[in-house]
């Protein structure tokens, strides 16, 4: 018998970010543009990149909309 077993996360990761003018809609604070970067990992070594930026609330931290760049 054969037993396979994957270890299989993803994180992403705020590269860098600047205030953008308006609020988020759920919390009324302000909000944020950031690069964003997920990273997929197999047994902890990370095989998948993907870059993109996302409109993101500065307090809550639950993100608004995002692009695909």
């Amino acid at each position: 018998m054969v037993c396979f077993c994957f270890l299989v996360d993803q994180k992403s990761v705020v590269r860098r970010s600047k205030p953008v003018a308006g609020t988020c809609s759920r919390c009324r604070h302000g909000a944020l543009v950031a690069d964003m970067q997920t990273a997929t990992r197999f047994c902890y070594i990370p095989f998948y990149w993907k870059s993109w930026k996302a409109i993101v609330c500065s307090f809550c931290g639950s993100i608004l909309k995002s692009y695909n760049t």
